[in-house]
């Protein structure tokens, strides 16, 4: 998430204290409206606790088909 928060920050130029504030309430609301399996792996994505470069392909396609579903696009 610190990686993160430093993108927000320098992209921004907003200080670090108020862009971990945007990030984790980016995070909170995504985690909030995305299926529990898809908020999990984003939740262990954050948190560096991914397994590598598929595990991450994977979350993105099952993220993209969440968020897919969510505005009723069911194909």
């Amino acid at each position: 998430m610190d990686e993160l928060t430093n993108l927000v920050s320098e992209r921004t130029g907003i200080p670090a204290d108020k862009a971990k504030m945007a990030v984790t309430t980016v995070l909170g609301f995504l985690k909030e409206k995305l299926p529990a399996p898809i908020a999990a792996q984003l939740e262990s994505f954050m948190s560096g606790n991914g397994a590598g470069l598929s595990a991450v392909s994977g979350a993105a396609d099952s993220v993209g088909k969440g968020i897919e579903s969510m505005f009723g696009n069911k194909s």
